[in-house]
């Protein structure tokens, strides 16, 4: 069967010639669309359940809210850990899929059982999904730095515009803004003053809740003319939160500022981010989306970025702070160093060996076709480019070129032998059908040494599988190539 395969491809090289164009812009183009990114993602498939319940003490949210959405997601369909964990006044669950299951069918799964979990909870308690990214989705992170503005200032810069227009990015999964100080409002109430007007913290309370919001009303038409009419009831600030009327008594209103003070003061907060230890700043993370190019999604926030300095107060900066495209760059050059250093070796000693630059060219030129080729099985199985699937390819280049190297110079050696009047072509197709069944089993035996790296589980084979599928890809799309190679080489 392989003989006969040799002398079809022998026979047809125009459509050999065709295949291989089509296969090497195939190649091409998948190399420039793969996700590129320093290291592989090791990390499962989750989704993380986040809930707020303020105010209440761990055990009170692990009974009332943790427990209840956790017995829920354990007959999530393909879930195999769901894992609790509270803390003061916050709840995280954390719902591990299986290996290989999509990410957006996961979360579609997970706001199913949500909706059934939600009559459960304590009332206002609302769960939400965290961002669709994986645990190597911090890609980029950068600091809003200005010297005349303070940490409320610039946390309110990161929060109302900075955060948003990074957000709009392409492929940006969520920008967590971290450090600095969240502006809010505080009342401090006198006990006495409550007690002695006759009113408690759930008339302050609904008070203030009632008297932020706005009215809706109806539209009147007044010579020819229609008014819309409406109650403007939002609070804008410090005198509008005193002037809140808490009750009338004889037609004397008691207002807020009687019985407490309205301050604007910092958030609680449990930790700071610093700067080159220069001082305190607001800072945001970028987090990609699953499955995201990391290289285009940092280039897409930079962007972001630089458009709108121009809007921000005079003296504003932001500075990066950390960014994973030198990392991705730098892992690249490297094996881009190593792949042509290799390249470079293999064509000296196939030169040296065969003493014929024409046929050590066919050879060589193989090796590129070959490696776009193996681009092309990582677009379709969604393998990512990295250290550790690139690293395959270079470790498959040195094994690629034997076959090579063999079935040339056995073709060498019968056009040599050959009577003059004998065509070239059978030959060649002679030659190779000779060497053609023993290089393809040799081949195929260093293909499959890697199997058992398949049937790696888990972490390990999140970490090596790339690896293993890129040498494998590279090695077969050679198997096919070499065939070829015998029928150009001839001097």
């Amino acid at each position: 069967m392989i003989s006969r395969l040799i002398s079809w491809s022998a026979h047809s090289l125009v459509l050999i010639f065709v295949g291989t164009a089509l296969a090497v812009a195939g190649g091409i183009y998948a190399l420039r669309s793969l996700p590129l990114d320093a290291i592989p993602d090791l990390s499962d498939i989750q989704v993380i359940v986040y809930t707020e319940y303020p105010g209440q003490a761990p055990q009170v949210v692990e009974d009332q809210v943790t427990y209840p959405l956790t017995t829920s997601m354990l007959t999530v369909p393909k879930s195999k850990v769901v894992r609790g964990f509270s803390f003061f006044g916050v709840s995280f669950v954390y719902v591990i899929f299986d290996d290989g299951t999509d990410p957006y069918w996961a979360r579609s799964r997970v706001l199913e059982y949500l909706n059934a979990a939600q009559g459960r909870l304590p009332q206002g308690v609302t769960p939400t999904l965290g961002p669709d990214a994986t645990g190597v989705g911090w890609v980029y992170q950068y600091a809003v730095v200005a010297k005349q503005l303070s940490l409320a200032e610039l946390r309110s810069l990161q929060d109302w515009v900075v955060r948003f227009a990074v957000s709009k990015s392409e492929g940006v999964s969520e920008v967590a803004s971290v450090g600095g100080f969240v502006k809010q409002y505080s009342i401090v109430v006198d006990p006495g003053r409550l007690k002695a007007q006759g009113v408690t913290l759930n008339d302050v309370a609904n008070a203030v809740r009632a008297s932020n919001t706005d009215v809706g009303g109806r539209t009147v038409e007044l010579s020819e003319f229609e008014f819309m009419v409406r109650g403007r009831g939002y609070l804008k600030g410090i005198p509008d939160i005193e002037n809140i009327v808490l009750k009338s008594q004889n037609g004397v209103p008691l207002r807020l500022s009687d019985v407490a003070r309205v301050e604007l003061v910092p958030d609680e907060r449990r930790g700071i981010t610093e700067l080159n230890g220069e001082g305190e700043v607001a800072s945001g993370i970028v987090l990609q989306r699953f499955g995201a190019n990391a290289l285009t999604v940092i280039d897409n926030a930079k962007k972001s970025l630089d458009s709108i300095k121009s809007s921000l107060p005079a003296g504003t900066e932001i500075v990066p702070v950390y960014d994973r495209s030198t990392l991705i760059e730098a892992a690249i050059e490297t094996l881009k160093g190593t792949l042509v250093e290799e390249s470079i070796v293999v064509a000296l000693v196939t030169i040296a060996f065969l003493l014929h630059v024409r046929s050590a060219l066919v050879a060589i030129i193989m090796l590129p076709v070959g490696i776009l080729m193996a681009f092309i099985a990582m677009k379709l199985l969604g393998i990512g480019a990295n250290i550790m699937s690139l690293g395959g390819i270079a470790i498959a280049i040195g094994a690629m070129i034997d076959a090579a190297i063999v079935m040339i110079e056995n073709a060498h050696k019968h056009l040599e032998r050959a009577p003059p009047d004998k065509p070239r072509v059978e030959i060649l197709v002679e030659a190779a059908s000779e060497v053609g069944p023993a290089l393809f089993f040799s081949l195929l035996i260093i293909t499959v040494s890697f199997l058992p790296i398949f049937t790696l589980e888990s972490q390990e084979g999140r970490l090596f599988g790339p690896l293993a599928f890129t040498k494998t890809f590279s090695m077969a799309r050679r198997i096919l190539l070499r065939r070829r190679c015998s029928r150009r080489s001839s001097p």
